[in-house]
């Protein structure tokens, strides 16, 4: 046996919390640091419900060899692994909620490949951000030697759930007729969503599919990808074009000209779709929640689904509802109960990709309009977002500490300054109505750039020329 504390394995290895999860470099990320992560997870249980804990993976190289060491820590600790192999992130958290019991996945998300990661779950949901605290404050017995076992056989009950969730709530055929393109890459929803979509009457073609692992940041869509969908759109005749992020928690959805959505435009036009009254967003998302004047309170909260789920449950908590919350990431949040037509779809409480998916083609489908109409509606406000790699965080945080105490080297560039938020990062508004976020990333060595304006090509040029700008700081 050997006693070892989380910090010091976060100290020695680099794994720590980021956004959402504990992620690292994969050579980082060793069998003792991912048993004693998950040893310290379940020390947060005086005793774990059925002495079960579910476990999921996506599709990086990587994952099944952590997902070991994880059932390794499982089964040290007297319990059994429910291993329900790969699985959409969301579909295991629903599992698991349902169950009333923990749950582990393993997954990078949306990071680079050579990265990975593991997010937690409590069987009410995510843990939150004092759980976080609490894992690396523990102290853990690691059993040796470690003998990592295979794999279990894989039960089928996380993806089963998660299809009737969707299958029970929107119309029968309520697709039919459309054609829908799937860019399926490496996508853990890839055959789940192609059955579902297929099972509400859409023609699904599939597109794109690899069995190399493509980290698709929906927050950040490569020219690549933005001109491969125009392609796909005009060689297929295509309604619509949908994908997720790796883990599937996160939705990227385009329309028949073959323009991907911003995942802030895909999460407001959802709740707009479910008709809540109140929602809870990070700070980066566009100001056309306000400005739509569709909901009566908004609540804009750190970025990191932790801190939206906390904006959640205090709307929750001031009796306001039904309450969603969403990223700009287009990770969509269920707070309370959604009554529909008569049916009922329950909270989950953890981003999710395919129901925004769903809701913005019901939503078309109600209004016998494209996808790109759904846009019409909106306030004329533009978003983009990029980053610049391989930065790292104590360089952004310095960069950022430097221009909040002076803002001269952009004011001289867009003006002056009539806003300021710190919230996360640095949020700056100009007299123009431009907005600039400047932000590292909580989940890799990235700094993250926001920008809204009055017009796409600004915002773009925004990002584009603010990027340039700290490339030479």
């Amino acid at each position: 046996m050997k006693k070892v504390t989380i910090q010091q394995l976060a100290t020695d290895s680099g794994v720590v919390f980021g956004t959402s999860g504990a992620r690292g470099l994969v050579e980082q990320m060793t069998p003792e640091v991912c048993i004693g992560y998950t040893a310290a997870f379940l020390n947060l249980f005086g005793s774990v419900p059925d002495q079960q804990v579910v476990v999921g993976i996506d599709l990086r190289p990587s994952s099944p060899e952590i997902a070991r060491a994880c059932i390794f820590a499982i089964e040290s600790a007297g319990l059994v692994a429910e291993f329900c192999g790969v699985v959409p992130t969301p579909a295991l958290a629903l599992h698991a909620m349902q169950k009333r019991i923990p749950a582990i996945m393993v997954t990078g998300s949306h990071i680079p490949f050579d990265r990975n990661g593991i997010k937690f779950y409590r069987p009410e949901g995510e843990i939150t951000k004092a759980d976080e605290a609490a894992i690396m404050g523990a102290e853990v017995i690691l059993p040796e030697p470690l003998a990592l076992p295979d794999l279990p056989a894989v039960d089928e009950g996380a993806q089963q759930r998660y299809m009737e969730r969707y299958l029970q709530f929107f119309p029968v055929d309520m697709l039919a007729g459309l054609r829908v393109g799937f860019y399926q890459h490496s996508s853990v929803a890839r055959d789940l969503l192609t059955t579902l979509l297929a099972r509400l009457g859409a023609e699904v073609i599939a597109l794109g599919r690899t069995d190399k692992f493509v980290p698709i940041d929906t927050e950040a869509v490569s020219e690549e990808d933005a001109e491969r969908a125009k392609a796909w759109v005009l060689e297929h005749q295509l309604d619509a074009l949908v994908s997720t992020d790796g883990d599937a928690d996160r939705p990227l959805l385009g329309d028949e000209q073959g323009i991907w959505f911003r995942g802030d435009v895909v999460g407001l036009l959802c709740a707009r779709f479910l008709k809540a009254e109140a929602l809870a967003t990070p700070v980066s998302c566009t100001t056309s929640i306000e400005k739509s004047g569709w909901f009566r309170h908004i609540t804009r909260t750190r970025i990191g689904s932790p801190y939206v789920i906390e904006g959640m449950e205090a709307l929750l908590a001031a009796g306001r509802a039904p309450v969603v919350g969403f990223e700009a990431n287009g990770g969509f949040l269920l707070g309370s109960k959604i009554e529909r037509n008569g049916k009922t779809l329950l909270p989950l409480p953890t981003r999710d990709a395919v129901l925004p998916i769903l809701a913005l083609l019901a939503l078309a489908h109600e209004k016998r309009a494209p996808l790109s109409a759904l846009t019409r509606e909106l306030p004329k406000r533009f978003t983009a977002s990029d980053r610049l790699q391989n930065i790292t965080k104590e360089h952004s945080r310095g960069l950022l500490e430097s221009l909040e105490g002076d803002s001269a080297p952009l004011t001289q560039l867009y003006g002056p300054v009539v806003a300021l938020d710190v919230t996360d990062g640095l949020r700056l508004t100009f007299a123009s109505g431009d907005i600039v976020h400047l932000r590292p990333s909580g989940n890799a060595p990235e700094l993250r750039c926001y920008a809204e304006a009055d017009n796409a090509v600004r915002a773009a040029e925004l990002v584009a020329e603010v990027l340039e700008f700290v490339r030479h700081q």
